[in-house]
């Protein structure tokens, strides 16, 4: 992995959750810097977004926040962030930090993350995209998610090749480990068994 290797962190904005979720955020940060990789996250200075900013800034790490105008115009950029890319709307905010992004990871948070990370999942089903994706599953945070997933493939929604489109990361270390050893799928058709 190369120097400009960037992680795009998808994650809540909300300031009212249990401590361990900031702290993991935290340690995200620091461990984006340590890795020597740039953090891409949605451009915030609350919740998780603001921890796992903060620490990768400590960090010495670059950060390059994706910001969208209406959020960008209630004062809740980050300041701090080594570039503040403010997007027209939503959908060209994700569209950026798809385009920035060399892997993905998914913090717990609610309904804008759970629709950002499925979408990037949704691309590299399709093949419009190779790269490791990863739910960092704290506290157990998204084993109803997973079940949830399970579903798809024992009902025959989903092909049991999909199974590796993303990864279920039971800590931080889990999920350096799995983006530094990354092999890019070798997919077929996605209508194929």
């Amino acid at each position: 992995m190369d120097e400009n290797f960037k992680v795009c962190v998808y994650c809540s904005s909300s300031n009212a959750l249990e401590k361990n979720y900031y702290d993991q955020a935290r340690l995200l940060g620091r461990t984006i810097a340590q890795e020597g990789w740039s953090l891409v996250y949605g451009g915030t200075h609350i919740g998780l977004m603001g921890e796992v900013a903060n620490t990768a800034l400590e960090g010495k790490a670059g950060v390059i926040g994706v910001i969208p105008q209406h959020i960008h115009n209630r004062g809740l950029g980050h300041s701090g962030c080594t570039q503040l890319i403010v997007t027209p709307d939503m959908s060209e905010r994700k569209k950026t930090m798809i385009g920035l992004g060399d892997a993905f990871i998914a913090l717990p948070g609610g309904f804008g993350t759970l629709e950002e990370v499925v979408e990037v999942i949704t691309l590299k089903q399709l093949q419009l995209l190779n790269k490791p994706i990863v739910f960092l599953n704290t506290q157990g945070f998204y084993n109803g998610l997973g079940n949830f997933f399970e579903s798809f493939f024992h009902k025959g929604f989903t092909a049991e090749k999909f199974r590796q489109l993303y990864f279920m990361a039971d800590d931080i270390a889990q999920a350096v480990d799995y983006i530094r050893s990354y092999q890019p799928l070798n997919l077929t058709d996605k209508w194929s068994a």
